[in-house]
């Protein structure tokens, strides 16, 4: 397994080792043993996975309080996958990185809690899996709006798909602060 670190401390690009022959593949997605050595989470409590069609934007989402981590991937097609930082007094609140996830390179993208993220559909489908270290909490479901320009993110897409709830988020300045996870200067993210 190798480690790639983002722009943004906390958030990592996992590439598997993929063993394969004309018959397929096999990687290991996930081990708690090897994801714990590396500080990564070794204990997910919930599994999901979407299927969407080319030009949908899924985000950006995240919960506060009860706050996420996700480990996703791409079982099917390919994404532009983001994460932004929200946690109140971080050195990188707002900043976001993005990385490109497939069935093809077989990446998996690591996105810590206290931080908002989305996907947008680059392929005819996509199925999209997460796994996430807290279950979901409607009273603690919120967003930020996909396109608020002081996040700066470069997506891929000009007039995605949304949902009405995506379409209305609010942007980043016009969340209350008590609604944004709050950074811990010694907390690994």
């Amino acid at each position: 397994m190798k480690v790639i670190e983002t722009g943004l401390p906390g958030c990592v690009i996992i590439e598997p080792a993929v063993w394969g022959d004309a018959r397929g593949f096999f990687y290991e997605a996930w081990n708690a043993d090897r994801f714990g050595a590396l500080g990564l989470p070794a204990k997910f409590v919930q599994s999901n996975v979407s299927s969407s069609t080319r030009g949908v934007l899924r985000g950006l989402h995240y919960q506060w309080p009860n706050p996420q981590g996700k480990l996703v991937s791409v079982l099917q097609g390919e994404v532009y996958d983001v994460a932004v930082d929200i946690r109140r007094g971080s050195p990188t609140f707002g900043q976001s990185t993005a990385v490109v996830l497939s069935a093809e390179n077989k990446r998996h993208f690591w996105v810590p809690e206290g931080f908002a993220h989305g996907f947008a559909v680059l392929s005819d489908t996509a199925l999209f899996s997460y796994l996430c270290t807290a279950g979901y909490d409607k009273a603690a479901d919120a967003g930020i709006r996909w396109n608020d320009a002081a996040l700066a993110i470069d997506w891929p897409i000009g007039h995605p798909a949304l949902s009405e709830k995506d379409a209305a988020a609010p942007f980043l300045a016009d969340v209350p602060a008590e609604r944004l996870p709050v950074f811990a200067p010694n907390a690994v993210p």
